[in-house]
């Protein structure tokens, strides 16, 4: 690697972004016929019109094309409305208040569950569409699904917050968030999206309440999803926070290390952002020893012995990990960490972005060769868990923080 400028390695991520991610979600995923978004668009670049639409994808593309509205202009304003439109129509529970966890390809209930994961999703998407366009009406909704998580999930006793209900807001037998994961009252993952959520509302609604539940939910955090031994998340829980798993998820923990320090910044509580700090501190250097591979990329998940469990690489993964190592670098100083960014950058672009079809390949063999989804059903260019945020959002951090340190030197 040579050395270049914080503004030379924006501009890669500009490219990337708008010549793009975007440009893919605009010209092939807009369903101009049923409304939102296409479900499904196989690696080969297909489009399955019937596919079901999932509330994460939608609300996804709606915080991806607000944020670009925001940072790089009006002429992404019309897809950041059409995502409104439908996340705000069609998923939203006219009845029961919140949104519906999947929908026909015509827009209608297929699964009326409110995973709370989802709703997490509603508020941070409504609350960036409201910063972007000033629209009274989607800060409204996110202000309701806020009173709604903390109305019939959150849990007063233990604390924290329930997976999932029924769309009456009732107990579930069943809380998965997939097939792959514990059915369990409590996960990590709904956590971390529900303190991210909480950040980007507290951006534009500086509300007492909302800021007392964000510094209890960031406490929970860092006490108890946190492992003070192994800087690792835990990743599963019954109601008292007794840890049901051991497995390692490299990529959640490298996410979660910058979002909390995103939470208590935007907080503004000095005492728990030096918690935050020191936090992603341990956290990155624990995926930069123990998960990265040999080309810079990092590892999926791995047992509580280190052994991997998976060893395929998957493409969120690799956008949060160039994400929380520049974090830990910013945090530290410690060049070790600004070359792990560089590195997993440097194998995006390599191995990737899909440079026939548009967008991210969304799984990899560990020798960097695509998987299509003849071979994996999760390999898809747009599904259930594939959509522009990860990548999205990756661009437009890297964009902000080296377009404000550009005359640091930022390769080695």
């Amino acid at each position: 690697m040579t050395p270049t400028s914080g503004k030379a390695w924006a501009a890669q991520f500009r490219n990337e972004i708008e010549g793009n991610i975007l440009r893919f979600w605009t010209e092939r995923a807009v369903d101009h016929g049923n409304g939102g978004f296409y479900g499904l668009i196989d690696s080969a670049g297909r489009v399955d019109e019937k596919a079901p639409k999932a509330a994460v994808i939608h609300a996804r593309a709606l915080w991806t094309f607000s944020t670009a509205c925001r940072l790089l202009g009006e002429r992404y304003r019309t897809t950041a409305e059409h995502a409104f439109a439908y996340l705000s129509g069609k998923f939203w529970d006219a009845e029961k208040g919140g949104l519906f966890w999947m929908l026909d390809y015509r827009g209608r209930p297929l699964a009326p569950r409110k995973q709370i994961y989802a709703q997490a999703f509603g508020i941070y998407a409504f609350a960036e569409y409201h910063r972007a366009t000033g629209d009274a009406l989607s800060l409204d909704i996110a202000k309701k699904l806020f009173r709604l998580v903390e109305e019939h999930s959150y849990d007063p006793l233990h604390g924290g917050y329930i997976e999932a209900l029924d769309r009456d807001w009732q107990p579930l037998q069943d809380m998965r968030l997939s097939d792959k994961d514990l059915n369990a009252p409590k996960s990590m993952n709904t956590h971390l999206h529900v303190l991210e959520a909480y950040t980007n509302l507290l951006r534009v609604w500086r509300d007492p309440g909302l800021a007392e539940k964000q510094g209890r939910l960031l406490n929970v955090m860092l006490e108890r999803i946190v492992d003070p031994k192994t800087a690792h998340f835990k990743l599963f829980f019954d109601r008292q926070w007794t840890t049901l798993s051991d497995r390692i998820s490299f990529g959640h923990d490298i996410e979660g290390s910058w979002l909390m320090v995103e939470a208590a910044d935007v907080l503004g509580d000095g005492g728990l952002l030096a918690r935050a700090r020191k936090t992603a501190v341990a956290m990155a250097e624990a995926v930069r020893r123990e998960g990265l591979d040999r080309d810079g990329s990092v590892f999926y998940e791995a047992d509580c012995a280190g052994r991997l469990v998976d060893p395929s690489k998957h493409w969120w993964v690799e956008a949060e990990g160039v994400i929380g190592f520049y974090n830990a670098y910013e945090i530290s100083g410690d060049p070790h960490y600004l070359k792990a960014a560089r590195k997993a950058w440097n194998y995006i672009e390599e191995k990737v972005v899909d440079r026939l079809h548009g967008e991210w390949h969304a799984k990899l063999t560990r020798e960097g060769v695509p998987l299509t989804e003849a071979e994996d059903p999760d390999a898809v260019l747009a599904g259930l868990w594939k959509c522009p945020y990860h990548n999205a959002r990756l661009c437009y951090e890297m964009m902000e923080r080296l377009e404000n340190a550009k005359d640091r030197k930022v390769a080695l």
